[in-house]
């Protein structure tokens, strides 16, 4: 079961990996009416989020640049932002980096209790790091079609 899910992680983030290849940098920063945040914003919080939910949890030590929390990080907005945000190609190998570091880190933890049980904003608690993994994939397909969706929705593309 273990490799089924470590595919299935492969998959899931390839899907991101392919999508991030082909927005363009200059509309990645547009938010449409409608949406709270722009394409960078969404990608940039897909690490940051997966990290969460499998090191950050166990209080193990995240691998991510430290200003993603500042950029991508829960109720942030690019509105906010006073630094230059990564660029779509950094935040690419940040994800790629990620799957490897994850990847290498997962075998043999998906059993491993929280420290304290994690509950998320919708109401859901997570006990075993497993659970926290297998939650990530939701949401990062949740991201992958809002991203989807500002994409539709800029004027000219």
């Amino acid at each position: 079961m273990e490799q089924t899910i470590l595919r299935h992680m492969e998959t899931v983030r390839g899907i991101t990996e392919k999508t991030i290849e082909k927005i363009p940098e200059a509309i990645a920063d547009i938010v449409p009416p409608g949406f709270a945040n722009n394409i960078r914003w969404n990608f940039g919080h897909i690490a940051v989020v997966q990290e969460k939910l499998v090191l950050g949890v166990l209080s193990e030590e995240m691998g991510l640049p430290e200003a993603y929390g500042t950029f991508f990080a829960p109720s942030t907005k690019p509105e906010e932002w006073k630094e230059t945000p990564p660029t779509l190609a950094e935040i690419a190998e940040v994800l790629k980096e990620q799957k490897r570091r994850i990847a290498q880190f997962i075998p043999g933890r998906w059993h491993d209790k929280l420290p304290t049980p994690f509950t998320n904003r919708a109401g859901i608690t997570f006990y075993t790091v497993g659970e926290t993994l297998l939650f990530s994939f939701y949401h990062e397909a949740m991201h992958i079609e809002t991203i989807k969706r500002i994409y539709r929705a800029l004027p000219s593309r």
